[in-house]
C-alpha cells in the first residue's frame, strides 16, 4: 500500500456503538508490570501528549482545532475522566470516559502508542475501561465511536467485546499528514 500524502482529501465513515447491559465478566487483570492511574486535572499538553501519542498515525486532529480553554474545561470536568496505563515507566496507552449525559458513558477515547501494540495490553485495557465506565450507579448504556480512519483492528475490537453498531456516518477529511497504513502496528 502506497503512502498518502497530507492534503489528499479522503473519504470515511465514523460507526457508533453501544452496550446497554453490563458485561458479567469482571475485567481481567492487566499485563504483570502494568499499572493504571487516573489523572487528577491533566493539563492540557499532558492529554494532547497522550491524544498525539497514540491517534497521529490515526489522524486524530480534532482536539487541535479546539481552544486550549476548551480542551481544558472539558479533560478536567469531574465527569469526565483520564486513565493511563504505565509499563516499564511510560504510559503505553490511555482511555478517558464521559459521564456527562446521565444513564449513559462514552468511552471518548481509547489506545495504545504503536510501541505496546500486540504486547497483550490492548484488550485488557479495554475491558478495563468498560468495568470502570459501567461503574458509577445509574449507567444504563456505555457508548463509543471509530472510524475507518482508525486502527484497522479497532471496530471488530469493539464488537468482540459487547459493543453494538447502531449508526454509521460517511465523512471526508483533507490530511493534515502523510499516511502510510503500511506502518498501522499490526
Amino acid at each position: 500500500m502506497s503512502v498518502i500524502p497530507a492534503g489528499t482529501e479522503i473519504p470515511f465513515t465514523i460507526t457508533y456503538l453501544e452496550m446497554t447491559e453490563q458485561p458479567e465478566a469482571p475485567a481481567p487483570a492487566l499485563p504483570e508490570g502494568t499499572r493504571l492511574e487516573r489523572c487528577a486535572a491533566p493539563p492540557v499538553w499532558f492529554f494532547l501528549s497522550l491524544y498525539d501519542a497514540v491517534g497521529q498515525m490515526y489522524e486524530w486532529v480534532d482536539k487541535h482545532t479546539e481552544a486550549t480553554e476548551a480542551v481544558r474545561a472539558y479533560i478536567q470536568d469531574p465527569d469526565v475522566a483520564l486513565f493511563v496505563a504505565y509499563r516499564d515507566g511510560w504510559p503505553n496507552g490511555f482511555f478517558q470516559l464521559d459521564w456527562r449525559t446521565p444513564g449513559t458513558c462514552e468511552l471518548a477515547y481509547f489506545g495504545l502508542v504503536p510501541e505496546a501494540i500486540g504486547g497483550g495490553l490492548g484488550g485488557r485495557l479495554l475491558r478495563t475501561a468498560i468495568a470502570t465506565g459501567w461503574a458509577p450507579d445509574g449507567v444504563t448504556r456505555m457508548t463509543v465511536n471509530t472510524c475507518t480512519l482508525d486502527h484497522p483492528r479497532a471496530l471488530d475490537l469493539y464488537k468482540r467485546v459487547g459493543f453494538r453498531p447502531y449508526r454509521t456516518e460517511d465523512h471526508a477529511r483533507v490530511l493534515t499528514r502523510d499516511r502510510d497504513p503500511s506502518q498501522f502496528p499490526a
